[in-house]
C-alpha cells in the first residue's frame, strides 16, 4: 500500500516523514524545478505541537529557539502592554527557520527505505489511478486548479514583509507584536543575536522595501540593530476550501486553509491536521482496512468545522485590531488590556493558541 503526496514543500515533507514513521510506503510527486524557501521566512510552533513533532515526526530540538513569553502592544496606547502570555515552563512557543526544517526533512527522508521521490508529467493524469490515496499539498499545481477551485477567499489589502535582523546579544526569550497604525509588526526571536520580523502593512502594494526597513527601525524599542537582511514580501489573504477532497484526492496544508500571520498559527493548524490524519490512518491499519477515499471523508468530517471556526477566529482578531488601527480613540485597546489581565481569560487564550479550538 502506497500513499502518494503531491508537492515538495514543508507540509508535504512533514507529512511524508510522519507516514514513513508508520512504515507506510510514500511517493512524493513534484515538478522538476528546484523548490526554494526564503532564508528570511520563519515559523512559530506551539509547545503542544513541538512535543507532537518531536515524538511523532522528527526531533527538531536543535533547530528551535524557545520563547517563554509573548507580549502584545498597541501603538494607540503608546506601547502599553495589552496582553502578556507567559508560562512557568521553559517553553510557550518556539521559532525556527523554514529552510532549516526543510533541509532536515529532506536529509532524513532520502535515507528512508519507505520513501521515494518522482517527477510529475503534467500532461498525464493516469498516475492518479495507481494510488488509492493521494494527498495534495501543492496549492498551485494542475490538480488543484482542476479539483479544488471552490473556496472562500478574503484579501486583506495588505502585504507581509519578512526579514531577519541581527543585533547585540541579549536574553531574547520574549516575542512581541505591536499593532501599529500601518498594521501588525511582530518581532520573533531566533537566537540571542537574531530576530525574525513579520510586518503586515495595510494598503502596501506599492510600498518600497526601503521604507519598510525604516519603519522597522522606528517601531523597534528593544534591539540595537546591527543588520537587516534582504526583505521578502507576499500578499496577505485568508482562504477556506469548501470541500476537502475529490474522490481519492485529499487537499492538505495551505490548500485547505490559509490565515493571517498575526497570530503565527498557519503551520500549527497544519500540524493539528496531521495529528487527526494519523489517528484516522492508525485506526484503519489496526483493523486491516485499506487507506482509501474513506480516509478523506472521515478527515473532513472531523476537521472542517474546527478549521472553519479557528480561521474565522483569527480573521475576527484581525478585524478587531484593524478597527483599532483606524480609530483615534484607545477604547478598544484598553478593553482588551482589562479583559486579558483576568487570569482565567488569559489562561483560555493561551490554551486555544497552543492546542486550537475544541480542545
Amino acid at each position: 500500500m502506497t500513499v502518494c503526496i503531491l508537492g515538495n514543500g514543508l507540509t508535504a515533507l512533514t507529512l511524508a516523514k510522519a507516514l514513513v514513521n508508520y512504515k507506510i510506503d510514500v511517493v512524493v510527486l513534484c515538478d522538476k524545478k528546484n523548490y526554494k524557501i526564503s532564508d528570511t521566512r520563519t515559523i512559530g510552533i506551539t509547545k503542544n505541537n513541538i512535543d507532537f513533532f518531536n515524538n511523532n515526526i522528527i526531533n527538531i530540538g536543535k533547530l528551535i529557539w524557545k520563547l517563554k513569553r509573548i507580549e502584545i502592544f498597541s501603538e494607540n496606547l503608546k506601547q502599553e502592554k495589552l496582553i502578556n502570555f507567559k508560562t512557568n515552563n521553559d517553553q510557550l512557543f518556539s521559532i525556527l527557520k523554514n529552510n532549516k526544517l526543510h533541509q532536515l526533512l529532506k536529509k532524513k527522508l532520502s535515507k528512508n527505505k519507505f520513501f521515494r521521490k518522482k517527477f510529475i508529467n503534467k500532461k498525464n493524469l493516469s498516475f492518479l489511478d495507481k494510488y488509492e490515496l493521494v494527498i495534495n499539498c501543492d496549492s498551485s499545481n494542475f490538480i488543484t486548479n482542476r479539483y479544488f477551485s471552490k473556496k472562500i477567499v478574503k484579501r486583506y489589502n495588505s502585504n507581509a514583509y519578512t526579514t531577519i535582523i541581527t543585533h547585540d546579544q541579549i536574553s531574547n526569550d520574549t516575542a512581541f507584536q505591536i499593532f501599529t497604525k500601518k498594521g501588525p509588526l511582530a518581532f520573533l526571536p531566533l537566537s540571542s543575536k537574531e530576530t525574525s520580523i513579520v510586518y503586515s502593512v495595510h494598503n502596501s502594494s506599492k510600498q518600497k522595501k526601503e521604507n519598510i526597513e525604516q519603519l522597522i527601525k522606528e517601531k523597534n524599542f528593544k534591539y540595537k540593530i546591527r543588520n537587516i537582511e534582504k526583505i521578502s514580501s507576499f500578499e496577505l489573504k485568508s482562504l477556506i476550501l469548501r470541500s476537502y477532497y475529490h474522490n481519492n484526492i485529499l487537499a492538505f496544508g495551505d490548500l485547505l486553509h490559509k490565515i493571517h500571520p498575526l497570530a503565527g498559527q498557519g503551520f500549527n493548524m497544519t500540524i493539528r491536521d496531521i495529528k487527526i490524519l494519523l489517528e484516522i490512518i492508525r485506526e484503519k491499519l489496526d483493523v486491516g482496512l485499506p487507506l482509501d477515499s474513506s480516509v478523506n471523508s472521515e478527515f473532513q468530517k472531523k476537521l472542517r468545522h474546527k478549521n472553519f471556526i479557528f480561521t474565522n477566529g483569527i480573521d475576527l482578531i484581525h478585524e478587531f485590531f484593524n478597527i483599532e488601527r483606524k480609530m483615534k480613540t484607545n477604547f478598544l485597546g484598553k478593553s482588551v488590556k482589562f479583559i486579558s489581565n483576568y487570569p482565567p481569560i488569559n489562561k483560555i487564550f493561551t490554551k486555544i493558541a497552543d492546542r486550537g479550538v475544541l480542545f
